[in-house]
């Protein structure tokens, strides 16, 4: 019992916990938005998907940016390169997504579709901290973090 708790302590970090609130701000954003566009204003569905995706990866790319992992971006094309990465990174995963419901799914197992459905929106939040924490907002190293760290291996 005591090795799970220290297990949860070291998984639930203030990082992890944060992406997990700002996720679920996302997520909200997404249906909401959604559910205003295509229930309120009657726009397409198609239409009211696509803006309301783009509103919630820009809420998460800000949110993840400032909030969750404190992108240490200066200037203007450092940023933009930054915003570029985490775009390619959610594009990565969508693909992975979308690849694995056709490689999964199926129209005869509407149980089984729900489940991996399931499976692959974890795989994907999962990979999505991952892929913005050392990919998109990757932090650099500044010469005196270097100096400190080899003071210390000596």
């Amino acid at each position: 019992m005591e090795k799970i708790k220290e297990l949860i302590k070291k998984v639930l970090t203030k990082e992890v916990i944060l992406y997990i609130v700002f996720g679920l701000l996302t997520t909200a954003v997404n249906l909401v938005s959604f559910w205003l566009m295509n229930s309120i204003l009657n726009w397409n569905e198609d239409l009211s998907n696509g803006l309301a995706i783009i509103l919630a990866i820009l809420v998460a790319y800000f949110t993840n940016k400032d909030l969750v992992f404190h992108s240490g971006a200066n200037g203007f094309k450092e940023k933009i390169f930054e915003f570029f990465k985490f775009i390619l990174g959610r594009v990565f995963t969508m693909v992975l997504e979308f690849g694995g419901g056709l490689i999964f799914l199926s129209e005869d197992n509407k149980t089984q579709n729900f489940i991996v459905k399931l499976l692959l929106t974890i795989i994907v939040i999962i990979l999505n901290f991952f892929i913005s924490k050392f990919f998109a907002f990757k932090k650099k190293e500044n010469k005196e973090d270097n100096k400190e760290n080899n003071k210390e291996k000596d």
